[in-house]
């Protein structure tokens, strides 16, 4: 559960760890993302402001914006909300992973990692598909203009 800061703003940190406050709005400019994808992925149990000021308002970190840069970039590779909790837990679990886990852990990342590559190389075949198209529509208007 996130931590409640007296009278916290982008200043005030709670703890050597957490780094700067920052709001929201600063959050959200950041990342990239808009407010309103932030609240959706707080809502589905992606990322947890890691405090809140008296007034209510979410306060993330730098970890938390990192996390959501995961989120971010998983997101035009078609992974579920389910995969990116997954991928998360598995990214959380693994630096104090014991030796009996950090296998199996491993073996999870390393399928997502299979997942993304096979998937990246997908986007590249559709936009070389979709620029051959463009380069056809840029030939034909040429032929069909009459400067050319």
């Amino acid at each position: 559960m996130p931590e409640t800061v007296r009278g916290a703003g982008p200043e005030h940190s709670c703890g050597p760890a957490a780094g700067r406050l920052m709001q929201i709005g600063e959050a959200a400019d950041r990342v990239g993302l808009s407010i309103r994808t932030i609240r959706h992925y707080e809502d589905a149990g992606l990322i947890v402001p890691s405090a809140r000021s008296e007034g209510g308002f979410r306060l993330y970190t730098e970890p938390d914006l990192d996390r959501l840069a995961v989120v971010k970039r998983m997101k035009p590779l078609g992974f579920t909300l389910d995969e990116m909790r997954d991928l998360l837990g598995v990214l959380d679990a693994l630096p104090t992973a014991g030796d009996e886990h950090r296998p199996a852990l491993l073996d999870r990342l390393g399928m997502f990692h299979t997942v993304a590559t096979a998937r990246v190389t997908a986007l590249r075949e559709q936009l070389a598909t979709a620029e051959g198209f463009a380069d056809t529509l840029r030939d034909r208007l040429d032929q069909h203009t009459p400067d050319h």
